[in-house]
Formats: C-alpha cells, structure tokens, sequence
C-alpha cells in the first residue's frame, strides 16, 4: 500500500499553457522525487498593452512518500 502527498505548484510560460505545465513539472522534479501524477486547477495569465504576456497554470502534484 503506498501513501502520497499532494504540492500546489504554478507554472508559467510566454509560449503557452502546455508549455508552463511542462515546465512546473520538471522544475519540481529536480527537487520531488517520486511524482506519479498531476492536476491542473486553474488556467489564467497576464495581459500587457492589450496582449496576453504570460500564461500560468495552477497545479497540484501527487508524490509518493518513501516507506
């Protein structure tokens, strides 16, 4: 039986909201071991000068805790 935890992270891109997913997630994993799964929770971003100038999502990762 394993047990896990879960981390709200955000991530941020200028390319997209695939991209700042991608991001979060390998961020985190240089520092989180045993990442299993992920959620995305909000999707929102930035406007500047009428434009979008970053896209950021809201996640929350699943970890398992070592036995």
């Amino acid at each position: 039986m394993s047990v896990y935890k879960m981390l709200e992270i955000v991530g941020t891109s200028k390319e997209g909201y695939e991209q700042a997913i991608r991001e979060a997630i390998e961020k985190a994993a240089r520092t989180v071991r045993n990442m299993s799964w992920f959620e995305v929770i909000e999707q929102r971003g930035t406007v500047v000068d009428g434009k979008v100038g970053e896209y950021q999502v809201k996640l929350n990762v699943g970890f398992r805790i070592d036995d």
